[in-house]
């Protein structure tokens, strides 16, 4: 239904704000999954909208439907203004074993202390990211317009080329486009008719 609409030949995935559902295994709902299971039939992605004590669900799901491409939505907001890795950093590792996973670099600024944050307080989980799932399954996300309550779209642009200044130009050009392109399947041919 939603692709006979207005633009529908565009959609390419779904997403639920799963981080908002009070049941942590809300994922593995029988209801759920065949809801999921729809959305790989209909060859589309599935992006992850969770908080990190729901991991444990999305990685049985993630287990269950490896025909579905899954993306992790904004890291699954790890506790930044805490300056806590774990559990996140674990769960994060155990799903990027999972090859039908990819990882959303964004969302993290409004997670970190919303005042005084600086892309030395991201690193630390950027790096976990960009270790666990590797560049090739790494993409850019500006969480716009969610980003300004802490930052404004230009300010994360530049933190996350901060972030990922260590890593080639091969691989920076995969987290700025190249994963994207892949994870959601749009030959690049649509990215160059669409660039200005």
């Amino acid at each position: 239904a939603l692709r006979a609409g207005p633009g529908g030949e565009l959609l390419v995935g779904v997403r639920h704000l799963v981080q908002a559902e009070p049941d942590p295994a809300w994922l593995n709902r029988p209801d759920v999954q065949r809801g999921l299971t729809a959305v790989a039939d209909a060859n589309l992605v599935y992006d992850l909208l969770t908080v990190p004590h729901q991991l444990p669900a999305a990685l049985a799901t993630v287990r269950a439907l490896p025909q579905l491409t899954f993306v992790l939505d904004h890291a699954s907001k790890p506790p930044i203004a805490s300056g806590q890795q774990q559990p996140w950093a674990a769960r994060v590792r155990e799903l990027a074993a999972e090859p039908n996973v990819f990882c959303k670099l964004s969302g993290l600024v409004t997670e970190a202390d919303r005042q005084t944050w600086t892309p030395d307080d991201l690193r630390p989980y950027a790096d976990v990211v960009l270790d666990a799932f590797g560049p090739s399954r790494v993409m850019f996300g500006s969480d716009w317009p969610v980003c300004l309550l802490a930052a404004s779209y230009r300010q994360v642009v530049r933190a996350t080329e901060e972030l990922t200044s260590a890593l080639t130009a091969t691989e920076r050009a995969e987290v700025f486009g190249g994963t994207a392109a892949r994870a959601y399947r749009i030959p690049t041919e649509r990215l160059r008719e669409e660039t200005p």
